[in-house]
C-alpha cells in the first residue's frame, strides 16, 4: 500500500504557514482600519460584523426574501447549468476546429463576430427574448464561458506536434486513430487551461446576470444590499463568491492532474 508522503519542515512553512499568517494578517488589518475609524463602518463592516451578518443570514431571508444557503444553491445551480452546457459543446467544437479545417473555415468566420462581444452586452436582448428567470441567466453565462472553451481546444488541437501526427500517419493510423491518439491527449492542458478561464467567466458573469436579471442568488443579495445601503450583505456576498470559486478552482485542479496522467499514460 501506497504511504502518503509527509510534508517537510520548509514545505510545511510554505504551503500552510504562510498562507495561513497572511489570511490572518489580512483580516487583522482591514479590522483595525474600522474599528479606528479609518474607513466608516457604513461603509465597510469589520470582519466581526461581517460574521454576526452571516451567522443572521444562514436563517434569516430578510431583506432579499432568501437565506444565504438559498442563494448559494440557486447561483451554483445557474453557474454550474450554463459552464456545464458550455463545456459540452464548446470543447468538442473547438476541438473539431483545429482538426477539420473545412469545419474551421464554415464556422470560425460566424464565431469570430461574436467572439468580440462581451457577455454583459447579451444581457439586455436576453431581458427581452427569455425575462429575468432561469434560462435567462443560464444563457449569459453559457455564452461567457463558451468562448474560451472554444478557443483554448481550438489552439490545443493546432499546437499538436507535426512531427507526432507524420509518425502517425507513416504507421498507418486512420484520422480518427491519429485525433483520439495523438491530438486529443496533447490538447488537454490548453483544454483545461480553457475550463479554468470558462469556469472564471461564468462565475464572474453570473454575479452581472443576477445584479440585472434575477429575483434570487449572490448577486441579487449584493444588488439588494446596494440599493439598502447594507455593506455587510454585499461584503458577504462577495467574500462567499470568492471562497466557493477557490474550492471550485481546487476541485478542477484536482481533475486537471487526474486528466494528465491519463494523458501521460496514452
Amino acid at each position: 500500500m501506497a504511504t502518503r508522503k509527509m510534508l517537510t519542515a520548509d514545505e510545511l512553512k510554505q504551503k500552510v504557514i504562510l498562507p495561513i499568517l497572511s489570511f490572518v494578517a489580512f483580516v487583522l488589518l482591514w479590522e483595525i482600519v474600522v474599528r479606528t475609524g479609518i474607513v466608516a463602518s457604513r461603509y465597510l463592516p469589520a470582519p466581526t460584523d461581517l460574521v454576526a451578518t452571516f451567522q443572521d443570514k444562514l436563517s434569516n431571508a430578510n431583506p432579499e426574501g432568501a437565506t444565504l444557503g438559498q442563494n448559494i444553491v440557486s447561483s451554483l445551480m445557474t453557474s454550474f447549468s450554463g459552464f456545464l452546457l458550455a463545456i459540452a459543446i464548446g470543447i468538442p467544437l473547438g476541438l473539431i476546429m483545429g482538426f477539420s479545417d473545412s469545419v474551421d473555415r464554415f464556422v470560425k468566420p460566424i464565431f469570430e463576430i461574436i467572439r468580440p462581444i462581451p457577455p454583459i452586452a447579451w444581457i439586455p436582448l436576453t431581458i427581452v427574448l427569455l425575462g429575468i428567470g432561469f434560462q435567462a441567466k443560464v444563457f449569459i453565462i453559457f455564452y461567457a464561458a463558451f468562448v474560451p472553451c472554444v478557443m483554448n481546444s481550438y489552439t490545443g488541437i493546432k499546437l499538436t506536434n507535426k512531427t507526432l501526427i507524420n509518425v502517425a500517419k507513416t504507421c498507418g493510423a486512420t484520422r480518427m486513430q491519429i485525433f483520439m491518439k495523438v491530438c486529443l491527449p496533447s490538447s488537454l492542458p490548453m483544454v483545461f487551461a480553457g475550463v479554468r478561464l470558462a469556469l472564471s467567466a461564468s462565475w464572474t458573469t453570473l454575479v452581472a446576470a443576477e445584479m440585472l436579471a434575477s429575483s434570487s442568488g449572490l448577486g441579487y443579495m449584493i444588488q439588494m444590499g446596494r440599493m439598502l445601503a447594507r455593506p455587510d450583505l454585499i461584503v458577504l456576498g462577495m467574500v462567499v463568491i470568492g471562497i466557493i470559486g477557490y474550492l471550485i478552482s481546487l476541485v478542477v485542479g484536482k481533475l486537471e492532474t487526474a486528466f494528465g496522467k491519463w494523458r501521460m499514460h496514452r
